[in-house]
């Protein structure tokens, strides 16, 4: 009669995302953390030229800083998954903000460019991978509901923080050099450590409610209670004691769970997202050069950017809004199909683009694709695999996504180089995001679909959606029915014995006397084709 056991069901240990309150915050932070990550890769090639001509260098040596960074944020996906299953994701992403900062600090002392390589190209990249990763894990942890349009405003950073950390970077060289530009922005890195500040783990926050829901269980065990009620209490007892022993025992969390690979549709998620970066990122990196090459002013050309980045701004919102409808959600996979399908589909139709006009419009499309893009990438990965495997698949998907971000963008160049030609890489890299749409596509329907008589949340995009919330409520359900039978009354001996075989649920259905009721739990088939008290008895029978 004392308190319950939170390990026997009787308090629900799962915690339902609360979709608002504090996740709110959660999603500010975790917008920052994308507008840093994505952001500021691009942002430091203002400070190319000064570098040339400080370190004597050219400016393929230069553009190596922001490819070791990119690098960093792809390749140590893995790393980033075991800290998280370690640590935690609130004293990871501190870490990862203090090293961030520290890289770009100590690189505004270097004195020649491999130091350069090793503090903000390592260090930096290092510290924004190790916020970047958990601020997606606690986004999905705090969003169910909601979780497509968090994902969009999330996804949102990062044109925001593109079309103001250049700006900024440019008036900070003027003023102050690269040196005292890096310093100012080995400062602004910190906020990354607010923002991971802010990261509260959500059964933080449960504890209080748990511990009134305790206080309420005693205060009613204080309560006299009959013979019978006692009676029926026991039959409950011996009822949690058959269940208990039928639960298998938990397992300690493991620090990189491979075994995702067994998910048919995460398979199917990381061939379609290789295949996709080795064609997405190319037509922005090459668009200027391309546009000065057809007799665009260099002015004119660089505005080509930032309608990209104006246009992304709205459309990864919006597309997180549409995501989120409720006869949209069950379908994101074919959504990001869609979204990769009308990216590579601009990439074709524009590459004969040869005056500015033609530009300005593949620019429009492309923004309106690419933020699609961007807001549904992780939306479908925390789908398919669910929140609790979603730290080790981010890790292992990002790993697979660095070796297509290394051979996808500087094969093109070296295209570029021996081709003299621009059209022939519009080709090729809208041809390969083409693919990425139609494998994703057919292989959902054919595997996922059709290949899947009871498809599993884990396997199912469609079903994964609702997952985490459904399994919480149910435990929610099931340790408030446990609580309450306590204290029903027991009608008669063969209704405790029939109770005894039962699952605790059963026994506030029989003590109730509704003969008509359905019984939950292990008697979905029957709920399905109606169940009276002899179809019971005759259930306990086998």
């Amino acid at each position: 009669m004392g308190r319950p056991d939170p390990e026997e069901g009787q308090l629900p240990a799962p915690v339902k995302p609360p979709d608002g309150g504090w996740g709110w915050i959660v999603l500010l932070g975790c917008f920052v953390i994308t507008g840093f990550s994505y952001a500021f890769p691009k942002a430091v090639s203002v400070y190319f030229k000064e570098l040339m001509k400080d370190f004597h260098v050219g400016y393929s040596d230069t553009a190596w800083i922001s490819s070791i960074m990119l690098a960093m944020l792809y390749g140590t996906g893995p790393v980033c998954s075991i800290m998280v299953n370690q640590f935690g994701c609130r004293p990871v992403m501190l870490i990862g903000g203090l090293l961030a900062s520290a890289g770009m600090i100590l690189a505004s002392f270097t004195t020649n460019i491999i130091e350069l390589y090793l503090t903000a190209g390592v260090l930096t990249g290092l510290g924004m991978a190790l916020n970047f990763q958990p601020s997606l894990i606690m986004l999905g942890t705090y969003f169910d509901k909601r979780r497509p349009l968090a994902n969009g405003l999330a996804a949102a950073g990062s044109p925001v923080f593109l079309s103001s950390l250049s700006p900024l970077g440019q008036v900070l060289l003027e003023k102050f050099g690269w040196r005292g530009g890096f310093l100012i922005m080995g400062g602004l890195l910190l906020n990354c450590c607010t923002c991971g500040a802010v990261m509260r783990p959500l059964d933080m926050g449960m504890k209080r409610k748990m511990g009134k829901a305790q206080d309420k269980y005693e205060a009613k065990e204080m309560l006299p209670i009959g013979g019978k009620s006692e009676e029926g209490i026991s039959t409950t007892d011996g009822t949690k004691k058959g269940k208990k022993a039928k639960k298998k025992p938990k397992k300690g969390k493991k620090l990189l769970d491979f075994s995702i690979f067994s998910n048919r549709g995460f398979i199917i998620y990381t061939i379609s997202k290789f295949i996709l970066v080795l064609g997405l990122f190319v037509p922005p990196i090459l668009l200027v050069n391309y546009a000065k090459d057809t007799g665009v002013p260099d002015t004119e050309a660089a505005f080509l950017l930032s309608i990209i980045g104006f246009i992304d701004i709205f459309a990864r919102p919006a597309c997180g809004m549409v995501a989120g409808l409720k006869w949209v959600r069950p379908h994101v996979a074919y959504l990001f199909s869609f979204s990769m399908l009308f990216n590579g589909l601009t990439d074709i139709c524009s590459a004969r683009a040869s005056n500015y006009t033609g530009l300005v419009i593949f620019c429009v499309f492309f923004g309106i694709s690419y933020g699609m893009v961007g807001a549904l990438q992780f939306e479908v990965l925390m789908a398919i695999v669910g929140s609790q495997k979603f730290s080790s698949a981010i890790g292992l998907v990002l790993l697979i996504e660095a070796f297509a971000v290394l051979i996808g963008p500087p094969s093109a160049g070296r295209l570029v180089d021996a081709l003299k030609n621009y059209e022939v890489i519009f080709y090729l890299a809208g041809s390969e995001v083409v693919l990425s749409a139609l494998f994703l596509g057919m292989a959902s329907y054919c595997c996922l679909n059709r290949g899947k008589k009871e498809p599993l949340p884990e396997n199912n995009p469609s079903a994964g959606a609702g997952s985490d919330t459904e399994e919480a409520e149910s435990d929610v359900h099931e340790a408030e029915e446990h609580s309450s039978d306590n204290h029903q009354p027991a009608h008669s001996t063969d209704n405790a014995m029939v109770v005894a075989n039962e699952e605790a649920n059963h026994v506030a259905e029989e003590q109730r006397g509704e003969g008509g009721g359905c019984p939950a739990g292990d008697g979905e088939v029957l709920a399905r084709d109606g169940c009276n008290a002899d179809q019971m008895v005759e259930r306990d029978s086998f």
